[in-house]
């Protein structure tokens, strides 16, 4: 699936900069998304997925949602910066424990869960995951080249969706498929995933990480959460707890408090 999903977005952001008369096969992109696309969806993301089949979501939720912090600690040309405003480095952490009390009840039963023998292995496997989206978008912050942001994204997807094809070969994933079993809910899915997930959301993120401070584009980790908890009120009829609530505004209070901390900085230097 990750190969199916990146590779195809891609392919398709590659050849719409294409039509559009961009030089798509430029080298001052290739090696650089190559970079990018192994650590943020290939280590990053397929850690995710590997991870998924074997503890509770609400455990990979909550481990996902470190990267914030990891991405103050990796960025160290910022450090005389994140570390001097303390603002920041509380919105981090109370956001964290946000996330920790938006998911509280189902961390309580989830702990339980999932398969001992696979256990330890996922939560390492999630915290290089994390550890490694982080850093991934900061060398794409710092060596991205310029210019568009589209052709590199294509080429961050492509690089990565190719990473998880030897991966699929070595399990023998092709051979054991049954591909009439899908569904067409499941590849409707897929599709949502390639061009919301990847072509819109991913090409917004790695845009982002060019425009604005890393601090800033790091707290979509914890936005994440709050919308899916949202979602499942609105579209699956989810009741949501009086802790849920607490969690909900613990989060969308760390992320304004980190927003405005950025914000304030320009103000004052215009």
């Amino acid at each position: 699936m990750g190969f199916m999903r990146f590779v195809t977005a891609g392919l398709l952001l590659l050849g719409w900069c294409a039509i559009r008369g961009e030089k798509v096969l430029d080298r001052a992109y290739i090696l650089p998304s190559a970079v990018t696309g192994f650590m943020l969806l290939f280590v990053g993301n397929g850690a995710v997925i590997w991870a998924e089949q074997y503890i509770p979501s609400v455990i990979v939720a909550i481990m996902v949602s470190s990267s914030p912090i990891w991405f103050v600690l990796f960025d160290r040309s910022k450090w005389s910066i994140n570390f001097d405003t303390p603002s920041t480095i509380i919105g981090l952490l109370i956001g964290f424990a946000g996330v920790i009390l938006l998911f509280w009840n189902q961390l309580s039963g989830g702990l339980s869960g999932g398969s001992d023998q696979h256990r330890l292995p996922a939560i390492l496997l999630l915290l290089l995951a994390s550890m490694s989206w982080s850093a991934g978008s900061l060398y794409s912050k710092y060596n991205s080249k310029g210019g568009s942001a589209a052709i590199s994204t294509g080429w961050q997807m492509l690089f990565g969706g190719l990473a998880f094809l030897p991966g699929s070969v070595i399990l023998q994933e092709w051979t054991t498929i049954s591909w009439s079993a899908v569904s067409f809910e499941a590849w409707s899915s897929l599709v949502y995933l390639i061009l919301m997930g990847s072509i819109a959301a991913f090409s917004a993120y790695v845009w982002l990480l060019q425009v604005r401070p890393t601090t800033q584009v790091s707290t979509y980790a914890y936005v994440n959460p709050v919308i899916a908890v949202l979602l499942g009120v609105f579209f699956g009829n989810e009741s949501v707890s009086a802790i849920q609530i607490v969690g909900l505004a613990i989060i969308l209070g760390s992320v304004l408090l980190i927003n405005l901390t950025k914000y304030r900085g320009v103000f004052k230097r215009s």
